[in-house]
């Protein structure tokens, strides 16, 4: 029987995560790991109330931004963003945890995950931003891509 390591089963349940997003353009999951305990889970998603991206909630699905840009016509949280928001809203300690995403971070959840204290991000797929690497790099916060 061969089981899978730690970070490909974590990033499997991040990859069941991605699968509730409502975004037109990229399904994006992410879970918050800490001593192999699963501490929050996220999908990209609008803010609770407002209508959903298949529902006309965001303009920029609608639109048609290259990737990496138009995040200012965005309504959507990203996956990254909704794990670090459900963890404090429950009161979840993340401080030093893992962070599993589908894809690589973009520099504004870059600078979420250094804030909020997390060490290391395992993801899957790419994303076109290298400051956002850079980011991670100088604040110490271990990149490891796992596929």
């Amino acid at each position: 029987m061969s089981r899978p390591s730690w970070d490909t089963y974590f990033m499997r349940m991040a990859q069941l995560a991605s699968s509730r997003s409502t975004c037109l353009r990229r399904q994006v999951g992410a879970i918050v790991v800490k001593d192999r305990m699963v501490l929050s889970t996220g999908y990209n998603d609008t803010p609770r109330g407002l209508p959903n991206c298949g529902d006309g909630g965001c303009k920029r699905c609608a639109g048609d931004a290259p990737p990496g840009t138009g995040h200012d016509t965005c309504l959507c949280l990203h996956a990254e963003q909704n794990t670090i928001i459900q963890a404090a809203y429950h009161g979840v300690a993340i401080a030093g945890a893992t962070i599993y995403v589908t894809h690589q971070p973009c520099l504004t959840c870059a600078k979420m995950i250094l804030n909020s204290g997390l060490r290391r991000v395992v993801f899957s797929g790419e994303y076109p931003d290298e400051a956002a690497r850079r980011v991670l790099e100088l604040g110490g916060v271990e990149l490891v891509r796992v596929v």
